[in-house]
C-alpha cells in the first residue's frame, strides 16, 4: 500500500495519532477475527517509554516535532490504579501472570493483569524488566550511579568522555532530579539499619563504601518517616512501582514532554514487527490490548523516522524477529556484545545476630554501595540492597556489578519464534569468583554464613536486572545511534552499551540518549 492509500484509509491523517483508550474498548478473544486493521501514517514514532524514549520524546518535541510513543504497558498515572508493596502484591505485581515473579519471597498468587514487572527466562539466565509508561524507572531502586570515568573510556573509546562528564551526565542528573539523603537522617532512621550494618561490616572487612544518589525524593522520605505524608519507600513499595516519592520518568522527562503538547503516548500498544519500505520509511504491525492482554484493535502504521527505545531485550527482539520474518536488513554487529552488566545477587545470613540483626523495617530505596572496582583481581561494585520482608531476618543482601570480559550474543530462534541468548557459565565466571571472594572475606571478619535464604529465584549468577548490548554504539549503529545500513531508524536504549558499564546503568543510558538525540536533531532534521 502506498502513502496516498494510507492517508485515504486513515481516520486521522498525518500528524498525531489519537487512539481509543484501552478502557473503552473491550473485546473477548473470540472476537479478534472481527477486528479490522486501521491504517495510519505519521512522522516520528518512538517504540518504548523507558529512559531513551523519554529523552528522545522531550528533545524532539522541544525542537518542534510531533512525536507518537507506542508503549506495550499501562499508563499507570492515567489508569487510576495503585502500585502494590512486595508483601501484598496486587494488580501491578506481574505482567499477565497468575503468580508473582519478583526476585525473593515469591509465594503469592495474583490475577492476570498488565502489571509493571515482567521476566523472560532463558536457559542460563532470567531477566527482569519494567512494563508501563516509564519502563524500568517504575520498578528499579532508583540508584543514579555515575560510572567510573576510566571505565567509561574503556567501554566507549570513541566518545569524548570530557563532554559526558562535563555536560551529558550533569544534564541527565538534573532532568532526572537526582538527590542524596541527609546523613543525619540516615543515621537516625530505623529503616536504614540494614545499610548502616552493611557499611560497618564492609569497613571492618577492609572494603570502601560510597554514598549513592537516587531519584527518590529524600525530603519526601523524611516526611514519610515522621508520618506527615503517605508512605511509599517506607511501606515496602518499589519493584511493583512507587505511589509516592519516586521521580520515575512519568514525573520528570515525560511530564515536561507532554507539557509541550507535541508528545502523544499510547499505552497498551505492542509493536509486533517492522518492515522497511522502498522510500526508507517503516511499516509497523501494531496490536492494541486491554489489561488482560486481549487484542482489541490492530493497526498498520507507516512512519518516516523510527526510534527503537524498547529496552535492550525489546529492541533486540523487534530487530531480529523482523529480520527473520520481514527481511529487515541488519548489519552483522546486531546481536553481538550482549551482557548482564556483571549482575550477581548474593547475601549473608546470621548478620549482626547478637546486636539486633539488620532491622525489622527496610526502606526499599538503597543508599549505599561497596566500591572495590580498583582491585585488579576482584573488581566489582555492590549495592547494599534492602530486603523488605517486614521481619528481621538478620540477612544482608548485595547486588554485585562486575566487568563482563566475555560477552554473549542474542539471536532469533526460528524454532521457538522467540529471542534467544548465547550465554553460559563461562560468561559469569568472573562474577562468581568475585562473589565468593567478597562473601568469604566479609564472613571471616564479621561472622555469618553465605545466604541461600529460602528463595532460589533471583539469587546467584543467573539473574539479570541490567541487560545491555546487542546494538552497540559505533558498531551496530553509527556514533549517534542510527542503525548502520538503515536510514531513518535509530536505537536509543541500553542496547547501545556493550554488555557492561560497571554500575547501575540508567544514568548512563539517559546521558547517552541526550547525546544521541542532540546529534540526530542537528544532523538528520
Amino acid at each position: 500500500m502506498n502513502r496516498k492509500e494510507f492517508l485515504r484509509h486513515s481516520l486521522l491523517g498525518v500528524g498525531a495519532l489519537y487512539f481509543t483508550s484501552f478502557s473503552s474498548v473491550l473485546f473477548a478473544k473470540n472476537n479478534e477475527a472481527k477486528i479490522e486493521t486501521e491504517n495510519l501514517e505519521i512522522d516520528n514514532v518512538i517504540i518504548g517509554s523507558g529512559y531513551g524514549g523519554a529523552v528522545a520524546a522531550l528533545r524532539l518535541a522541544e525542537a518542534g516535532h510531533e512525536v507518537t510513543i507506542l508503549e506495550m504497558g499501562l499508563n499507570w498515572e492515567k489508569s487510576g490504579e495503585k502500585f502494590s508493596p512486595m508483601i501484598s502484591p496486587g494488580k501491578s505485581a506481574a505482567w499477565l501472570r497468575t503468580k508473582t515473579i519478583a526476585p525473593f519471597f515469591n509465594i503469592f498468587n495474583t490475577k492476570k493483569y498488565t502489571g509493571t514487572l515482567d521476566r523472560w527466562d532463558f536457559s542460563n539466565i532470567k531477566i527482569w524488566m519494567g512494563r508501563g509508561v516509564g519502563g524500568g524507572s517504575l520498578v528499579n531502586g532508583g540508584m543514579a550511579v555515575l560510572p567510573k570515568k576510566n571505565y567509561f573510556k574503556e567501554v566507549f573509546p570513541d566518545l569524548n568522555a570530557e563532554d559526558f562528564y562535563g555536560k551529558y551526565f550533569p544534564l541527565a542528573e538534573k532532568e532526572l532530579e537526582v538527590n542524596s539523603a541527609d546523613e543525619n537522617f540516615l543515621e537516625n532512621c530505623s529503616f536504614y539499619k540494614f545499610n548502616k550494618v552493611g557499611e560497618q561490616e564492609a569497613h571492618k572487612a577492609g572494603f570502601k563504601t560510597v554514598r549513592v544518589p537516587n531519584v527518590y525524593d529524600f525530603k519526601y522520605m523524611e516526611d514519610e518517616y515522621e508520618n506527615k505524608v503517605p508512605r511509599s519507600a517506607l511501606a515496602g513499595e518499589v519493584i511493583y512501582g512507587n505511589n509516592h516519592g519516586k521521580k520515575s520518568l512519568d514525573k520528570t522527562y515525560f511530564k515536561k514532554a507532554q507539557e509541550t503538547g507535541k508528545v502523544h503516548i499510547h499505552d497498551l500498544h505492542k509493536v509486533e514487527s517492522i518492515t522497511k519500505n522502498s522510500d526508507n520509511s517503516y511499516s509497523l504491525e501494531v496490536i492494541q490490548t486491554n489489561t488482560l492482554g486481549e487484542t482489541v484493535a490492530k493497526k498498520n502504521i507507516v512512519c518516516k523516522k523510527l526510534f527503537l527505545c524498547a529496552g535492550t531485550m525489546g529492541t533486540l527482539e523487534l530487530l531480529l524477529k523482523s529480520s527473520n520474518d520481514n527481511k529487515l536488513t541488519l548489519n552483522s554487529e546486531v546481536g553481538k556484545n550482549w551482557g548482564n552488566n556483571g549482575n550477581f545477587m548474593t547475601g549473608r545470613n546470621f548478620v549482626n545476630t547478637f546486636s539486633g540483626g539488620t532491622g525489622v523495617n527496610h526502606s526499599t530505596i538503597p543508599v549505599g554501595g561497596i566500591d572495590n572496582w580498583n582491585d585488579k583481581e576482584h573488581p566489582f561494585f555492590s549495592e547494599i540492597a534492602p530486603l523488605p520482608m517486614g521481619m528481621d531476618v538478620a540477612t544482608s543482601l548485595y547486588l554485585m556489578i562486575n566487568p563482563v570480559p566475555k560477552k554473549g550474543s542474542a539471536f532469533f530462534n526460528p524454532i521457538s519464534k522467540k529471542l534467544d541468548l548465547q550465554w553460559s557459565a563461562d560468561n559469569v565466571a568472573l562474577a562468581r569468583k568475585n562473589a565468593e571472594y567478597f562473601i568469604k572475606k566479609m564472613n571471616k571478619v564479621n561472622g555469618g554464613t553465605r545466604a541461600h535464604l529460602l528463595f532460589n529465584n533471583g539469587f546467584g549468577a543467573d539473574i539479570c536486572y541490567h541487560p545491555l548490548g546487542g546494538a552497540v554504539l559505533g558498531k551496530a549503529t553509527d556514533m549517534k545511534g542510527k542503525l548502520k545500513g538503515s536510514e531513518n531508524l535509530y536505537i536509543i536504549d541500553g542496547s547501545l552499551i556493550p554488555g557492561t558499564i560497571g554500575v547501575n546503568p540508567f544514568l548512563t543510558i539517559t546521558a547517552l540518549a541526550e547525546y544521541c538525540i542532540e546529534h540526530i536533531i542537528s544532523q538528520d532534521y
